[in-house]
């Protein structure tokens, strides 16, 4: 494990050149993984998985996930099992369901919780809030994380592409004493270009914080803002969106993403820069309240409480698929689709 510098703050960080796909091999060779739902990560963490060599398998529920499952090349009996056999078979249980799942299937999946198992997640939530979840594993096994910085699709995608997602990693109980290296071993074998250290509650609030702020809360909030003033003084919806949204996703972010802030605004228009470095201390001003009470709202369990209580409703589906209509159906995100069609990739 290496300590690297971040801005001054030293950090554990576990690269491939480090710890090499060999090694992982090795160090699993006799360990049978369960990979337990086939939603939004199991795919991803799966394929990639079996691509590297692992002996895993799948545990889902019959229905549309479990054909999917079927699509991808698991085999029903062979590879493909229902959660419990799945369970059974397993020494390392990758609890991969959604949260509001894994307290629905706790009471069967902690049966097959024996001395020496690892349970796995790749989200603290579950852990975190277990006063809320009712998930309390048992003391004689490991309950180890590594959580992927992004979509399960991601992962796949740029796995295929050679590439690595980075992930965080955590132990929250270890049994065994070889909690550390079945964790980092199970990071690399997933695909991931880099693990750093954190810990269960620390994953879970930063990760909800994000999900609700600058990821994808913050930014739908911020884009419709700008993009209903430009609407409301006149401007047309192809040129409030392209000033929004176009400019930011197409080429504002590649440029930060691989070099940073400051030699984007440094390979800007002189215009440009003078308004990003004004404005940048007000919006900063007001928007951190917002954070500090989204942080604190987060860290008490008031946003685990609130989705554990939405996603618990009969008609939850239901209003959720009417909100992201809603969503999908409005001007801008309309505008988006003629947009994304005069791109010159489309044409």
């Amino acid at each position: 494990m290496a300590k690297l510098n971040f801005g001054g703050v030293e950090e554990t960080v576990i690269t491939r050149e480090e710890f090499p796909l060999e090694k992982a091999r090795e160090i699993l060779k006799d360990e049978t993984i369960a990979v337990i739902g086939y939603g939004v990560q199991g795919p991803g963490q799966s394929m990639n998985l079996r691509d590297n060599g692992f002996n895993v398998i799948v545990g889902q529920r019959q229905g549309k996930t479990y054909d999917k499952a079927v699509a991808d090349g698991w085999k029903p009996g062979e590879t493909l099992f229902s959660i419990e056999e799945a369970c059974e078979k397993a020494t390392i249980i990758m609890c991969l369901l959604s949260d509001a799942a894994v307290m629905s299937v706790w009471p069967k999946m902690k049966q097959y919780l024996t001395a020496g198992k690892a349970l796995y997640f790749s989200h603290g939530f579950a852990i975190t809030w277990n006063d809320r979840t009712g998930v309390v594993p048992p003391k004689d096994i490991d309950v180890i994380m590594v959580a992927p910085k992004g979509s399960g699709t991601s992962l796949r995608t740029m796995f295929l592409e050679g590439r690595g997602l980075n992930s965080s990693f955590a132990i929250y109980q270890d049994y065994t004493g070889r909690a550390v290296e079945r964790t980092i071993a199970l990071g690399i074998g997933i695909g991931s270009g880099y693990l750093f250290e954190t810990t269960f509650q620390r994953e879970a609030t930063s990760d909800l914080t994000g999900e609700r702020g600058s990821l994808m809360g913050a930014i739908q909030g911020l884009l419709l803002a700008q993009y209903e003033v430009l609407r409301e003084n006149g401007h047309s919806p192809s040129e409030a969106f392209n000033e929004t949204v176009e400019e930011l996703t197409q080429s504002l972010m590649p440029l930060f993403a691989e070099k940073g802030m400051d030699w984007m605004y440094a390979n800007c228009s002189t215009t440009a820069q003078r308004g990003a470095l004004d404005w940048m201390t007000p919006f900063h001003d007001a928007i951190k309240p917002v954070v500090e009470k989204l942080y604190a709202s987060v860290k008490c369990g008031n946003e685990a409480q609130i989705s554990i209580d939405s996603n618990s409703q009969p008609d939850y589906r239901d209003k959720l698929n009417e909100e992201l209509r809603q969503l999908r159906e409005s001007e801008m995100w309309q505008t988006a689709v003629t947009v994304r069609k005069l791109r010159p990739e489309n044409n």
